[in-house]
């Protein structure tokens, strides 16, 4: 063999790469997500929507959508992994604990809403740090047209940026 600073060196395989650890998700959220997921609505949009949308997203059947596209609709910045809620959600997947789906309330392009995260903003942005590719459980229901304000929006002003803290709207 050749010899290398006096030593010799051996000729080595594939680097091994440790495989990530990968989420397992519950089959439909807790029943806690959904007060949670009021309690955010109640913010941005009015009580009668609140109760309307939470008993769309109790009705919604599961799909998946991946963590880029949830974070790109939802115009919300990725949550570094040393954030307390983001890394409590990381510990449980390497700890093979089940992640409950997230509950989503569809944008609407045409006037500028994003996609709002009513619950598990947290899980997306961990399971973006695992996967960025990773499809996500979802509940996604579609905001009423009922002439109220969208959620992320107060009636008669404009979307201008969005901040991991929620919207930040102009008149």
């Amino acid at each position: 063999m050749a010899k290398k600073n006096g030593s010799e060196s051996k000729k080595k395989g594939p680097a091994r790469v440790a495989t990530p650890p990968t989420e397992n998700w519950t089959d439909e959220p807790q029943e806690h997500d959904y007060p949670a997921a009021a309690s955010y609505l109640g913010l941005v949009c009015e009580q009668a929507q609140v109760q309307s949308l939470v008993r769309a997203l109790k009705a919604a059947s599961l799909e998946r959508h991946l963590a880029k596209d949830l974070l790109r609709a939802s115009g919300l910045a990725l949550l570094p992994v040393d954030n307390a809620h983001v890394a409590s959600d990381l510990a449980k997947v390497t700890q093979d604990e089940k992640l409950s789906p997230v509950l989503l309330v569809r944008g609407d392009i045409g006037r500028g809403l994003p996609l709002t995260i009513a619950d598990g903003y947290h899980r997306v942005c961990a399971s973006y740090h695992l996967d960025e590719n990773a499809a996500i459980p979802c509940h996604l229901v579609d905001r009423g047209r009922e002439g109220g304000a969208a959620p992320g929006v107060r009636a008669g002003s404009s979307v201008s940026a969005r901040s991991p803290g929620g919207p930040v709207t102009v008149n």
